[in-house]
């Protein structure tokens, strides 16, 4: 998908204020209203207003954009950084209030870092007694910490208007405390730390939303845990004992004599801890040594000698 410039679309600067955002929504508007306009592009340049107006206009949603949109000019090709919005504290759902009409023309841009049905703005709290929004963030954690429970302090950025009418970022640190055996996607619920409510309404609550940093080591699916463990080919031949590092310690492996690259040995139990806790696998790689003497080399010959009715590509029909 190609990356959209709300701001070019809406013919202002980045650092507008929301004033003059909403006077360059109204003017260009009337402009390219289909029942009004007679250019031949009207009902696109006028559905492109309503999705740039649609993000600009909503401060959470101009500043995550913005958070995101130093980096990209219009037209490129696009697809979202993963956990581009990581440590972002926004309110409501991010998915609620789709009244708007208009929603289903907006682009898999549109979609692609807010969600479908995103469109409205948040909630009316005008009325007394009312219930604070709840708020919600993504935040990144390291997979170790799932394994044994932590105490973090994250910081979350949150946006609102400053006195010139411009949007800006306020950051706000919080211990929060790590379940075990957490997973990706899961929320911890921080009650009353939402918007407050109103009259003797009760204030909202804050969902984190948990996430695994990258690992140099580790990869996750669900509850288990993956690890590619080189091995020399003697090893995957003869079989060997290796120590291999999880996550909550090192553990020795038995490697099966005639293993494969591409194989998987299952740890049972030593993914991420639950009632019903994963597995961790090790996938085989086979490590070549490298040959850079004449003694070396002599010996892949002699190998190539002693196995040289072997065929590594007999699957292949060649």
């Amino acid at each position: 998908m190609e990356f959209k410039d709300y701001y070019k679309i809406m013919g202002v600067a980045r650092d507008a204020t929301q004033d003059e955002i909403k006077r360059a929504y109204r003017q260009l508007a009337r402009k390219y209203h289909p029942d009004v306009s007679k250019l031949a592009d009207a009902e696109v340049r006028f559905k492109e207003l309503g999705e740039a107006n649609a993000v600009l206009k909503d401060v959470e949603k101009r500043a995550a954009y913005d958070q995101l949109a130093s980096n990209w000019k219009a037209g490129q090709e696009f697809r979202p950084p993963p956990d581009w919005n990581a440590g972002f504290e926004y309110s409501g759902s991010g998915s609620e209030g789709a009244s708007n009409g208009d929603k289903d023309s907006f682009s898999d841009f549109f979609e692609a870092l807010f969600g479908r049905g995103a469109a409205d703005g948040g909630r009316d709290h005008a009325a007394f007694n009312t219930h604070g929004t709840d708020h919600h963030a993504k935040v990144l954690i390291d997979l170790e910490d799932t394994y044994a429970g932590a105490i973090r302090t994250i910081t979350l950025q949150t946006p609102g208007i400053d006195a010139q009418g411009r949007v800006s970022m306020r950051a706000h640190q919080l211990n929060v405390t790590i379940p075990r055996g957490i997973r990706a996607g899961q929320h911890i619920r921080l009650t009353g730390q939402g918007t407050p409510g109103v009259g003797q309404g009760k204030p909202g609550d804050l969902y984190l939303e948990i996430g695994f940093r990258p690992h140099a080591h580790y990869r996750v699916e669900q509850r288990d845990v993956y690890l590619d463990l080189s091995i020399a080919p003697w090893e995957a031949a003869l079989g060997a004992t290796v120590k291999v590092p999880t996550p909550n310690g090192v553990v020795e492996l038995k490697i099966p004599p005639g293993s494969v690259a591409g194989g998987k040995l299952r740890l049972k139990g030593r993914g991420i801890p639950g009632d019903t806790p994963g597995d961790f696998y090790a996938v085989l790689l086979i490590a070549l040594p490298p040959a850079d003497n004449e003694s070396d080399n002599a010996l892949y010959r002699a190998m190539a000698e002693q196995f040289k009715s072997f065929n590594p590509r007999a699957k292949l029909g060649v």
